[in-house]
């Protein structure tokens, strides 16, 4: 009597994980009901139809939807041989921004390129371009990351062409987000100390000078200072951004029943939709968001560190630090504790290309994840 060895059964299809996804698909339902509520009033008076923003921003997230399953089918490991195609594709978009006739301006900047009907911000697609360029360099020079001229040098030059590109649309949030990213990734890859703390030699008096040479930039930090002395000019947004927490107290005043973004509160449906929020939702709404928001960094980070690979490692390490100052950066504008910036709040503000960008990024960590 002959025996036979039991088969390994294979698994039947491509787990998901949960900890990422459910955060994840819970943020973007939460943001199509509040980009609904936030924008029905200007849509229908801007378009004619209370329903023009949420069907723009449904249609956004089944792409997002679908980029984010494509990018964790595919091996991330395949964005090593694109990281410089990916850099030179983000230049040549970052200057047909500013230099051809595709750029669109819309609030004294020009921050689009419209192809069509469609249009979309570089500025994300250069900030994914970037941590894929750090990733792959920092990991191929592991041995020889500390010297200045392998480990330092060659990453701050090319973040000071993307910085330059982007400072002349302008938009300094992008900018500073890029420098933050790239000075927390040369830290986590080894770079020298020495060599990050002698970039701030130059790197603040640019600051300052970028920030008071533009008299649009300084009127912005002296309203930040004290929003209350300019309520109907700089201050106007973080004014009625604090009245609208105010307002929402612990339980809300319930959905759809906000008095902010009844044209009091400028784009409520996109950089200032947690005001919104804070007023409809209350705190228990603003804490919820807050918890999901956390679970989504701190999977990332955790795949960041259990990732043996050093590329994916710093890959994952470089999105989740990028959702992480974006998220902060948004919440800490609208609560009034930093300057007007023009960033999205990710998974939930209205937007295309932040949103699109933004599940490309969950694709790639639920993959890297999977790759352990």
């Amino acid at each position: 009597m002959t025996s036979v060895a039991p088969s390994r059964r294979k698994p039947l299809g491509v787990s998901y994980d949960m900890t990422l996804l459910f955060p994840v698909l819970f943020l973007v339902g939460i943001g199509i009901v509040m980009v609904y509520s936030a924008s029905s009033v200007l849509a229908l008076k801007k378009f004619g139809s209370d329903y023009h923003f949420i069907k723009r921003q449904g249609f956004f997230a089944l792409v997002g939807i679908m980029a984010l399953v494509g990018l964790r089918h595919t091996p991330y490991t395949l964005l090593r041989s694109l990281a410089y195609p990916m850099l030179l594709l983000a230049v040549g978009l970052l200057l047909a921004v500013r230099f051809s006739g595709f750029g669109l301006s819309a609030g004294g900047s020009a921050r689009w390129l419209r192809l069509g009907a469609l249009s979309f911000q570089p500025s994300e697609f250069a900030r994914l371009a970037l941590i894929v360029y750090l990733a792959y360099s920092m990991a191929k020079k592991a041995d020889r990351i500390k010297q200045f001229t392998v480990g330092f040098l060659p990453h701050v030059a090319v973040l000071g062409v993307f910085t330059a590109l982007i400072l002349l649309q302008p938009d300094f949030g992008a900018a500073m987000i890029l420098i933050s990213i790239t000075w927390i990734l040369q830290f986590v890859g080894g770079v020298r100390i020495l060599h990050l703390l002698s970039a701030l030699v130059p790197l603040v008096p640019a600051v300052v000078y970028v920030m008071l040479t533009a008299e649009y930039r300084l009127k912005r930090l002296m309203s930040f200072m004290d929003p209350w002395q300019y309520p109907a000019g700089e201050g106007y947004q973080i004014v009625h951004s604090l009245f609208a927490f105010g307002t929402g107290g612990i339980w809300g005043s319930g959905i759809g029943k906000g008095y902010q973004k009844l044209f009091y509160l400028p784009e409520p449906h996109t950089d200032f939709i947690f005001s919104v929020i804070g007023e409809e939702l209350g705190l228990v709404g603003v804490v919820a968001i807050l918890l999901l928001y956390s679970l989504i960094i701190f999977r990332g980070l955790s795949i960041a560190r259990s990732t043996e690979d050093r590329f994916g490692s710093l890959l994952a390490t470089g999105l989740t630090t990028a959702l992480g100052l974006q998220i902060c950066i948004n919440m800490a504008v609208t609560l009034g504790l930093l300057p007007t910036k023009g960033l999205t709040l990710p998974f939930i503000s209205y937007g295309g290309t932040s949103l699109l960008f933004s599940m490309a990024t969950i694709g790639i960590l639920m993959n890297i994840g999977a790759s352990r």
